[in-house]
């Protein structure tokens, strides 16, 4: 099981504080510090079975002074999470093909 992880955020912390509640293994990942591949990202969304947009946090600041009134396509998308890594709603918790977004950290039961 991996989890993007964020510390500076609540519903991270609540997520994985479950995920180690029950003793399940983790791999954490900083996505803040250690940017994701466009590969990658585009792996995760197709696991969650959304678009990117399904994806962005559109209360960002970043997003409403540089993007909010754009139009991307889903690639332009993908790429501006990897630039702004906050853009990206979290956490997001893989295990095996799935993945599932911890709003609200409970839903990452469906992978335990």
């Amino acid at each position: 099981m991996k989890i993007y992880h964020n510390p500076r955020c609540s519903k991270s912390r609540e997520t994985l504080q479950i995920i180690e509640d029950k003793g399940a293994a983790v791999e954490i990942v900083k996505y803040m510090d250690d940017a994701l591949t466009p590969d990658e990202l585009n792996d995760i969304i197709a696991m969650l079975g959304i678009q990117p947009m399904g994806l962005i946090r559109k209360s960002e600041k970043i997003w409403k002074e540089e993007f909010k009134d754009k139009e991307l396509s889903n690639e332009e998308l993908v790429l501006a999470m990897i630039e702004y890594p906050q853009l990206m709603e979290r956490p997001i918790v893989v295990k095996g093909n799935k993945a599932v977004l911890g709003r609200p950290p409970e839903n990452v039961n469906e992978l335990l």
